[in-house]
């Protein structure tokens, strides 16, 4: 019999690998990435006070377009980073959300970068 590996348990484990050392503070914040098969969200998180500081997603009203692709995922990124220069952060710790940082977790860290955020 051959046995599936199961990849939503496979990402759960790493993202709780990756959480374990990537926190955000008031002075750099987190910016956090989940992915699902039809869109994709960021939020910036300031992990020391619990509070979310700006956030990002393909399902918003002023969003155009196809949620699940490279483009979309650029587009989230250049509209979070944004958002975050507007309140004044400008590092932030990345965290993938134990995805493979390939396609559009690639594509919204670019679009993060292109936005005025370093990381």
């Amino acid at each position: 019999m051959i046995k599936r590996p199961d990849t939503k348990a496979q990402r759960a484990k790493r993202h709780k690998r990756v959480r374990g050392k990537v926190s955000g503070t008031a002075e750099r914040p987190r910016l956090s990435v989940y992915r699902s098969e039809n869109n994709i969200y960021a939020q910036i998180i300031d992990d020391a006070a619990g509070v979310t500081l700006c956030s990002a997603s393909t399902v918003e009203k002023g969003f155009e377009g196809s949620g699940g692709n490279c483009a979309a995922a650029a587009k989230v990124g250049k509209t979070v980073a944004e958002r975050a220069v507007a309140k004044g952060i400008e590092e932030v710790v990345f965290d993938r959300g134990g995805n493979i940082y390939h396609g559009r977790v690639k594509a919204l860290a670019e679009g993060a970068r292109e936005g005025g955020l370093k990381f």
